[in-house]
C-alpha cells in the first residue's frame, strides 16, 4: 500500500493546485508534495515491499533502484521553482505547477507499470502532461517546440503502441495465452514467436527509445531543452526519460528469457554508439549553451544504452548512472536556467562574462560541465568508469575506443560553448537584465545540493544504493 502514495501525493496535490486560488502561494504545494513523495521513496528504498508475482503493479527491484533520485530531483526543482515562480509572476502558474505535480506521479506510475499496457498508458499521459510545460514562456519559439516534441514523441509512442501489440501477438501466435504482464512474458518467453518478438523489440526499442532521446529519435530535445525553463530541462533530462529506459530494460528481459539476448544487445549498443557520436558532432558545432544541455543529455542516454547491453556489469553501471546524470545534469539546467535570465541570452554570440554578472550561478555551471564531463571525484566520473570496465570484461575493446572517442569530442564542445559564456567581457544588455532577476538563495541552494549530492555519490555510495541496483541486475540477469 505504501507504494500508492508515490501516485496518490502527487496526484492530489496537482488537484489541489489546480482549484488553489491564491496565486502567488500556490507554488508552496511543489515542495509539500515532493518532501512527502522523497520521504515515502527513501522509505521503500530502505524497507522495499513485497511484490506479488505476477500482478500489473508494484514497487519491484527496478522501481526502487530509479524511482527515489527521481523523487529527490524533483524536491530540489520543487524549492527552486518556489522562487523561479515568484520571479516570473508575469505569467499565470496555475497549469505550470499542476502538471508538475502530474508530470511526477505518472512518473511514479510509470516506474512502478509490471504490465505492459500499462507502461504505455502512463508513458503517453506523461508525454501529454509536459506539453503545458514546454509551452510556459509563450514565446513563438517556444510554441514551435512544443509541437515539434508532440509530433515526434507522439511518434515514439505510436512505434511503442505497435511494438507492444507485435509483443502481445508474439504470445498468442506462440500459443501463450496473451499475459502482458512482464511476469507472464518472461515465463512464456520460450513459446513466443520469435519473428514477431524481434519485430516488437524493434518497434518498442525506436518508440521508447525517442523518448529517451536517442539518436537519431531525439530531433525533439534540442527544441524542447531551449525553451523550456531550466526547471522542466531538468526534470525532463533526469527523470521523464529515466521511465523510458526503464520500459525497455523491462522488454529486454522477455527477449533475453526468448534466448535472442544478444539481438538486443548488439542493437542496444550500436543504438547507444551512435547516439554519443551524433551528440558529440552536434556539441562542437553549437552556439546555444541551452542546446549544449540537450546534446549532453543524448549523450549521456547513448552511455545509459551501452551500458546496458555489456551483462550484468554494464547494467548495474548503467544503474549507476541514472543516479549520477539526473543529479549532476539538475544542477546544469538549473544555474543554465538562472544564466539564461540573468544574460538575457542563451547564445555565446549574445552573452559573455557571466562570470562578473552572475558568479555564484556561473560558477556552477562550471562545476556542473566537470561533473557530466566525467570528471573525478563527481558520480558520472564512477559510473562511466565501469560501463567502459563493462565494455572492456565483455571484449569489446573496438567499441570501448569509440565510446572514449566520443566523450572526449562532447568535452571538447562542452568547455567550448562553457568557457565562451563564462569568460570574456560582459555585454551592457547583460547587466542590464542582472539586475532584475538577482541571484537569490532560493535559486542557488538547490543547484548546489544536487552537486554536493553527486559529489557525495561518487566519493561515498551508500550501501543501500549499491544492494537496489544489485537486486535490480538479479531481476533482469538470473
Amino acid at each position: 500500500m505504501r507504494e500508492r502514495l508515490l501516485v496518490l501525493v502527487p496526484l492530489v496535490a496537482a488537484m489541489g493546485a489546480a482549484v488553489w486560488p491564491h496565486e502567488r502561494t500556490r507554488s508552496w504545494w511543489l515542495p509539500a508534495a515532493g518532501g512527502l513523495h522523497t520521504a515515502v521513496a527513501l522509505w521503500l528504498l530502505c524497507a522495499p515491499p513485497e511484490v506479488s508475482p505476477g500482478g500489473w503493479w508494484g514497487f519491484d527491484a527496478l522501481a526502487r533502484a530509479m524511482l527515489p533520485v527521481v523523487s529527490l530531483l524533483f524536491l530540489l526543482c520543487s524549492w527552486y521553482a518556489v522562487t523561479y515562480l515568484r520571479l516570473r509572476q508575469e505569467r499565470p502558474n496555475r497549469v505550470f505547477v499542476a502538471s508538475l505535480l502530474a508530470v511526477l506521479a505518472l512518473v511514479s506510475a510509470g516506474h512502478q507499470a509490471r504490465h505492459l499496457g500499462l507502461l504505455w498508458i502512463t508513458t503517453e499521459a506523461v508525454t501529454l502532461a509536459a506539453v503545458p510545460l514546454l509551452h510556459f514562456n509563450g514565446t513563438p519559439r517556444a510554441f514551435e517546440a512544443t509541437w515539434k516534441y508532440l509530433l515526434v514523441g507522439g511518434t515514439g509512442i505510436a512505434l511503442s503502441l505497435l511494438g507492444s501489440f507485435c509483443l502481445g501477438y508474439a504470445s498468442l501466435h506462440g500459443a501463450g495465452r496473451g499475459d502482458l504482464t512482464f511476469d507472464g512474458l518472461t515465463a512464456e518467453a520460450a513459446q513466443l514467436s520469435r519473428p514477431w518478438l524481434l519485430a516488437a523489440w524493434v518497434l518498442i526499442l525506436a518508440g521508447y527509445g525517442t523518448k529517451m532521446g536517442l539518436a537519431p529519435m531525439h530531433t525533439w530535445k534540442p527544441d524542447a531543452y531551449g525553451e523550456a525553463p531550466g526547471v522542466v530541462g531538468a526534470l525532463l533530462a533526469g527523470a521523464v526519460t529515466t521511465v523510458a529506459f526503464a520500459a525497455i530494460l523491462r522488454v529486454r528481459a522477455v527477449v533475453e528469457a526468448a534466448g535472442a539476448g544478444a539481438v538486443a544487445d548488439r542493437s542496444l549498443a550500436v543504438l547507444g554508439l551512435f547516439s554519443l557520436g551524433v551528440a558529440a558532432l552536434m556539441l562542437l558545432g553549437t552556439r546555444d549553451f541551452k542546446r549544449m544541455l540537450a546534446y549532453s543529455s543524448v549523450e549521456h542516454m547513448g552511455i545509459l544504452s551501452v551500458g546496458a547491453a555489456m551483462g550484468r556489469a554494464g547494467l548495474w553501471a548503467a544503474l549507476f548512472h541514472v543516479w549520477a546524470n539526473s543529479l549532476s545534469k539538475g544542477a546544469l539546467f538549473l544555474s543554465g536556467g538562472n544564466l539564461r535570465r540573468a544574460g538575457g541570452g542563451r547564445t555565446m554570440d549574445e552573452v559573455a562574462g557571466l562570470s562578473m554578472v552572475t558568479p555564484m550561478s556561473g560558477g556552477i555551471f562550471v562545476a556542473g560541465l566537470l561533473a557530466v564531463t566525467a570528471f573525478p571525484p563527481f558520480a558520472p566520473f564512477f559510473s562511466e568508469l565501469r560501463v567502459l570496465r563493462a565494455m572492456l570484461e565483455e571484449g569489446h575493446g573496438l567499441a570501448a575506443g569509440v565510446l572514449l572517442g566520443g566523450l572526449l569530442l562532447a568535452f571538447l564542445g562542452l568547455t567550448r560553448v562553457t568557457l565562451a559564456v563564462w569568460d570574456g567581457r560582459p555585454r551592457l544588455r547583460s547587466r542590464e537584465v542582472a539586475r532584475r532577476y538577482p541571484e537569490t538563495p532560493g535559486v542557488i541552494w538547490p543547484c548546489l545540493v544536487l552537486l554536493g549530492l553527486s559529489l557525495w555519490l561518487g566519493v561515498a555510495t551508500p550501501d543501500v544504493l549499491q544492494e537496489a541496483w544489485t537486486a535490480a541486475v538479479n531481476q533482469f540477469h538470473r
